[in-house]
């Protein structure tokens, strides 16, 4: 029997409007975490410019937090739009993507206090955290993906059968270049997984409607 004829949890469906709420509090107290890690130095006369660029790590760490956040937001939106009704596995599945998310402010003041000052071991262990939220949070969306792959009777009509079998490849890639990243962080070097984890979310925000749409507008611009 197929997932699609699975009737078991039929009676705990419910609507989205109570998840997606939810998340969004999660995703809007997430952004507002990373914000609290800028500081305002202390200096002396004269000095503010220069305390200011001295904080550097922390501007670049903010920066990349924010579009990582920023595009799995995007994410959850655009899938959410294409779901017509949630179940407990569901819910399961967005409470693991919240649960990566929000631990996102912890790896960026990580960073951000290990590069700002300047011990090799410390920025190595702090880029390896980092990138093994990355590699936690693209497993957990693997794993919506997933479900949603199998349980076509919660999206939504229009949706295309492949939509989120694409989604799934799109997730795998997250998990394998993080991962990657973390190894270029603790074996060759912190600055070239720093540039890798900068790269990743914008590759995400450019993919944030479906890898299976972004592969349909690349075929059509040839």
């Amino acid at each position: 029997m197929t997932a699609e004829g699975d009737t078991g949890d039929a009676g705990m469906r419910s609507d989205t409007g109570r998840a997606i709420g939810f998340s969004d509090a999660v995703f809007a107290i997430v952004i507002t975490l990373l914000v609290l890690d800028l500081r305002v130095p202390e200096t002396a006369p004269g000095g503010m410019l220069r305390a200011l660029l001295d904080q550097w790590p922390v501007y670049l760490a903010y920066v990349t937090s924010y579009l990582y956040v920023a595009v799995n937001w995007l994410n959850h939106k655009g899938t959410f739009h294409r779901v017509r009704c949630a179940d407990r596995g569901l819910h399961w599945a967005n409470l693991g993507v919240l649960f990566s998310v929000a631990l996102l402010p912890f790896v960026t003041a990580l960073v951000s206090r290990a590069v700002e000052e300047g011990d090799v071991f410390d920025e190595r262990v702090a880029v390896s955290a980092y990138a093994l939220v990355g590699v936690v949070l693209s497993i957990t969306w693997l794993w919506l993906y997933h479900y949603l792959s199998r349980h076509r009777e919660l999206l939504e009509p229009h949706v295309h059968a492949r939509f989120f079998e694409a989604e799934r490849v799109r997730a795998l890639l997250g998990v394998l270049a993080y991962a990657i990243a973390g190894l270029v962080g603790v074996l060759l070097s912190v600055p070239a997984a720093l540039v890798v984890l900068l790269l990743l979310p914008i590759f995400y925000g450019l993919s944030s409607n479906g890898f299976y749409d972004l592969r349909r507008r690349l075929r059509h611009r040839r």
